[in-house]
């Protein structure tokens, strides 16, 4: 697949969950930046009247995204469809829910043929690989082939794709919050240093790290008293609010709704 011209991209929408709306990524004045947000402000650096909208919510599932946002999106272009950078990653949470990735991918991909049939570029995302933490990784064979349909259908549609999953970095486990399922600042730089890479656009850093050297490996009773603060800190009030019926996202708005200039940060 030919990769895009980065330097006619005149606006980007981001669409999906909680992982392109900037969890856990705060900027200086306490405000989620994320990697869409890094990779917007390099995209406005280069393009005069440069625009970005931001429509991810926390906790969506993919059937969410298509419903509330790429309509959304599709209206916010302000010219030609061709100049407007739509991305599109989600599926991560409905895979949490045991969600089968065979009709989920074909949920997902009626998302991007809608985007591609009005003529925006769309960037989608694979998804990371999750072996760096226990109960997490027994989802590794089903992301993985979510990941195989999701390339399958960037080839097809003509679509930029972020291989997340080919990112080692990203298995160590100090690229991810305490949470274990959102990036730290760290890690949505790196993502937004592969996402600049794969639009062509020159940056100062290397997507493949590796990470500052921090402190010493855990051993293994210390990994599983955080196993066990993790289950309770984080599993436990996700499982509650299953049961209930509820999400993360349930009335939150999308943080940049509008196509706006971005602000140095």
């Amino acid at each position: 697949m030919e990769r895009m011209e980065a330097s006619g991209i005149n606006s980007f929408v981001a669409l999906g969950d909680s992982f392109t709306e900037g969890l856990n990524d705060y900027g200086p004045d306490g405000e989620l930046l994320g990697w869409a947000d890094r990779v917007a402000a390099v995209l406005s650096a280069r393009q005069p009247g440069f625009g970005y909208a931001n429509l991810a919510v926390r906790g969506k599932l993919v059937r969410h995204v298509l419903e509330e946002q790429i309509g959304t999106a599709i209206g916010l272009a302000p010219g030609p469809a061709s100049t407007d950078l739509v991305s599109l990653a989600a599926g991560g949470n409905d895979i949490l829910r045991g969600a089968d990735v065979d009709e989920l991918a074909c949920l997902f991909d009626s998302g991007v043929a809608r985007l591609r049939a009005d003529g925006r570029r769309v960037l989608i995302f694979t998804g990371f690989d999750p072996r760096a933490f226990p109960i997490i990784r027994l989802l590794r064979g089903r992301i993985a082939a979510y990941n195989m349909h999701l390339r399958a259908i960037a080839d097809e549609r003509g679509c930029e794709l972020v291989d997340l999953w080919s990112m080692r970095v990203l298995c160590d486990p100090r690229a991810w919050s305490q949470d274990r399922l959102h990036l730290t600042s760290e890690g949505h730089r790196l993502v937004a240093l592969r996402t600049c890479a794969v639009l062509g656009l020159p940056v100062d850093g290397d997507w493949r790290g590796p990470l500052p050297a921090g402190a010493p490996a855990h051993t293994w009773f210390s990994a599983r008293r955080q196993d066990a603060r993790w289950a309770m800190d984080y599993a436990m009030p996700w499982l509650n609010r299953r049961i209930r019926g509820r999400s993360s996202g349930d009335g939150r708005p999308p943080k940049r709704p509008e196509l706006l200039p971005v602000a140095a940060r």
